[in-house]
């Protein structure tokens, strides 16, 4: 099924004609629990990787030991949870066994403790993208296929994971590997994705209000306050207030949530900084943005069509499939260079 945003709630460039110069497609990704192949675009899928090529680990976390939790353990307690949620019991009763109990508080990260690792921990596929389903992927001459790989634990630079990308062509793999290398502990159960297929949409965005100048962004911001309902006052009834929702530029109107290829960065804790291309110092642009959620309580208006009618618990439900966690639900941004999308890319926490 495809995923289809709403129109946005109105034509943000036509109240203030400046944007629209600014406007740029992004390409919102939808994923979605499922079983993707090696042949399909995923986030949390297998990759279609050359059996002869060595698979990518971390020189920064070998063995012969880790405090984590085993990735096994992690996708057993997220399902005994599904589970657990799904089947009835009585009022006050607890929602796990006891035996279930165990097995779920093992995989938390409460429930990190030393386990073995033989050499470099085996990097963790987290999305492959294929230009066939992704036009807009911006492949370097001679590639077709984007894969990106990280490291399950945090790294002390800036408590991110690792990352690793590989462009390749997708004809070039004869012979693919079947199984891939997995680590035998994490250190984190918010870097493991679960598999989920992928329902490319294309959309269109306008910059963060911390990329606008700053005479434009001081405009937006008063447009957002005159059409904010005011707070109703004391004794007044509150039922008038119940369909009126304020529209807000950022969360509204401007930059797509969820995961996502190219659009603009959604700029959060920290105001746009300068970054180049490590390698030959050229200007980069946004690759990927890895979100854990596809929308909230904050950007609820970027929920897709087919998705309106899930009432269900939101961690849970369609927005949250690939059970990531950045940060402190924070984006995981990839930049690449304009020149040579092959260099080294660039990444950022927002």
């Amino acid at each position: 099924m495809p995923r289809t945003t709403p129109p946005r709630p109105l034509d943000i460039a036509a109240l203030f004609p400046e944007l629209a110069p600014m406007a740029r497609t992004a390409v919102r990704l939808h994923p979605r629990a499922g079983a993707p192949t090696a042949a399909d675009s995923s986030i949390g899928g297998p990759l279609l990787w050359p059996a002869h090529e060595p698979w990518p680990t971390c020189p920064d976390h070998a063995g012969p030991s880790h405090r984590g939790v085993a990735p096994d353990d992690v996708r057993l307690g997220r399902r005994i949870l599904d589970e657990a949620w799904d089947r009835p019991r009585a009022e006050g009763a607890d929602l796990l066994t006891p035996e279930e109990r165990v097995i779920v508080d093992r995989a938390s990260i409460s429930g990190r403790t030393r386990m073995p690792q033989d050499g470099p921990a085996p990097m963790i596929p987290v999305v492959q993208l294929y230009a066939a389903d992704v036009p807009a992927l911006p492949c370097p001459a001679g590639t077709d296929l984007l894969q990106v790989l990280w490291c399950p634990f945090d790294h002390a630079a800036d408590h991110l994971p690792a990352v690793t990308l590989r462009w390749r062509a997708s004809t070039d793999v004869t012979d693919p590997l079947a199984t891939a290398p997995q680590p035998s502990v994490i250190g984190n159960d918010d870097y493991l994705p679960e598999p989920c297929v992928l329902h490319p949409e294309t959309v269109t965005e306008y910059p963060a209000p911390h990329e606008l100048p700053e005479d434009l962004a001081d405009r937006i911001e008063a447009w957002e306050e005159e059409q904010t309902p005011e707070e109703p006052e004391d004794g007044d009834e509150l039922d008038e207030l119940d369909d009126v929702t304020a529209i807000g530029y950022q969360y509204d109107l401007s930059v797509a949530p969820g995961c996502k290829l190219g659009g603009y960065a959604p700029w959060s804790f920290s105001d746009p900084f300068s970054m180049a291309c490590p390698e030959c110092g050229s200007a980069v642009r946004p690759l990927l943005t890895i979100d854990g959620s596809e929308w909230d309580g904050g950007n609820g208006s970027w929920r897709p069509v087919e998705d309106a009618g899930y009432t269900g618990l939101h961690y849970r439900g369609p927005s949250c499939a690939t059970q990531l966690n950045i940060g402190r639900s924070y984006n995981l941004q990839l930049y690449v260079c304009t020149v040579a999308p092959g260099h080294p890319h660039v990444q950022n926490l927002q």
